[in-house]
């Protein structure tokens, strides 16, 4: 089988091929190492592990020929975030120069269920440093940009993990979103991200298990099938005892959610929330996308959602994740000795950090109440419907260097060039909705758009079952 064709296999077709002796994982692993080379250019990559991953490999290999009892990933690569996924004794630097030599002394949850899965890690991919921002840029290795223009941003936080991806270098990769760290690099690079209901998939930093919980922050699959999703959330879901907000995943076997019927999915559609104006190539290219999806079965209606004004929720939201940043900040400068004021410490990531420093605790808490006036306002839209659809950014890609800024016009009106005004994901953080972001087509000038899909707490089936139909109805382009 030609190294082309092995590229355009899914996981699960991989990983089957491994248990069967069809394929061997040090054959995916040595093509897996070749992508990252060839693509080096984007810095996807942080560190790449080439001999613990020819050597995980091999013991795969040996597994196989012994017909063990293999795992749903068994030889498969796989790429991690290089911010809340560690790997011990690999670099772990979330994206801060002054941890450029920071080694992970354990595994995070996410890590050791990918491995006990049997996936094959391949290195850690870049991340703006501590996940701050929607560009994939640091001073570490510099920014990373979308496959389809090298000028353009990947996205971020996740931007490493979605060109990883987008290249084929691997089939699923792990991400992180606070305000759409999954789904905003998975729109830049055409590939999928699902941002789980909290407490679904667990986290834990390691002195601060309560950490996560405002706004919502969650670890998620990366991946570019429908189908891959949901094996890949298969293995990361589920209560784990160090997470006090992890829950059951009560068995339920998400890749069986991708073979529900087209005819069978109701979906409410918003072409921008009646918040943000949407760039119309990213609109348009959407809702033809939804009319593909009425044509194919789906249910499909248009509605108005109903929620407290941008200035309300993004304040909401500004508030609450600026305190989430300066706390996390605060630990790592202890926990690290990192001097924050230190030259080799982006600016964006020291305002970043500030957001949160004067808000006063009763403010931050009262914030709850926009919160609570959101999360009505989507159950309401919801209300008959599977799912609900948007655009997941409100413009296509844009330019991938942090000190060239956003755009200050969206289809005619003049924005504050914040990163809450170029995407419609970061609602969803302080509503607590599970949400992924899919391919939905092109612009003409032949960049990627992504189609959000957002469902009910812990209604990641109908996500992913919607996924699917989209997909079937569409299938994703792949250049690579």
């Amino acid at each position: 089988m030609s190294k082309n064709r092995l590229i355009g296999q899914s996981a699960h077709e991989l990983a089957s091929a491994v248990r069967n002796g069809d394929r061997s994982s040090q054959e995916l692993v040595e093509v897996a190492l070749d992508r990252i080379a060839m693509f080096d250019e984007l810095n996807a990559f942080v560190t790449v592990i080439d001999q613990s991953a020819r050597s995980r490999a091999r013991e795969a290999d040996e597994a196989a020929a012994r017909d063990e009892n293999l795992g749903p990933l068994h030889g498969v690569p796989v790429a991690i975030k290089d911010l809340r996924s560690r790997k011990a004794g690999v670099r772990h630097t979330m994206g801060l120069a002054p941890l450029a030599e920071n080694v992970a002394e354990t595994d995070s949850i996410s890590v050791e269920r990918l491995e006990a899965a049997g996936a094959v890690i391949v290195g850690t991919t870049n991340t703006p440093a501590l996940g701050h921002t929607i560009k994939t840029d640091n001073r570490l290795v510099g920014a990373t940009p979308t496959p389809f223009d090298h000028e353009r941003s990947a996205g971020g936080s996740s931007g490493g993990s979605a060109v990883a991806l987008a290249t084929g270098a691997v089939r699923l990769a792990t991400g992180s979103d606070i305000g759409g760290s999954l789904r905003v690099p998975a729109s830049c690079c055409n590939v999928i991200g699902l941002k789980p209901t909290f407490g679904l998939v667990p986290e834990r930093i390691p002195t601060d298990g309560f950490s996560t919980h405002t706004p919502f922050f969650v670890g998620g699959p990366m991946a570019r099938t429908a189908e891959d999703t949901a094996l890949m959330l298969n293995v990361l879901a589920g209560q784990d005892e160090r997470d006090p907000f992890s829950v059951p995943s009560h068995d339920v076997d998400y890749v069986d959610a991708t073979e529900r019927p087209t005819d069978d999915i109701s979906v409410a559609y918003s072409s921008n929330l009646g918040l943000q104006p949407v760039a119309p190539a990213v609109r348009e290219t959407v809702a033809t996308a939804v009319d593909d999806l009425a044509a194919a079965g789906a249910t499909v209606d248009t509605v108005e959602v109903s929620l407290p004004s941008y200035e309300k929720l993004s304040l909401a939201y500004v508030e609450q994740v600026g305190v989430f940043f300066s706390t996390f900040g605060q630990e790592l400068a202890e926990r690290y000795n990192v001097d924050f004021e230190a030259e080799d410490i982006e600016e964006t990531v020291r305002s970043t950090i500030a957001l949160g420093a004067e808000v006063e605790a009763t403010d931050e808490r009262l914030q709850n109440v926009s919160r609570t006036a959101a999360y009505d306002g989507i159950q309401d839209a919801l209300r008959g419907h599977d799912v609900l659809v948007t655009p997941t950014l409100t413009v296509p890609s844009y330019s991938k260097h942090l000190s060239e800024g956003y755009p200050s016009e969206i289809d005619g009106e003049s924005v504050i060039g914040v990163p809450t005004d170029m995407m419609l994901t970061w609602l969803f953080n302080l509503t607590g909705h599970p949400a992924a972001s899919v391919p939905a087509g092109f612009t003409n000038d032949g960049m990627p758009v992504g189609l959000q899909i957002i469902g009910r707490r812990f209604g990641e089936s109908d996500i992913l079952s919607a996924t699917a139909a989209l997909e079937r109805v569409r299938p994703w382009s792949d250049p690579y």
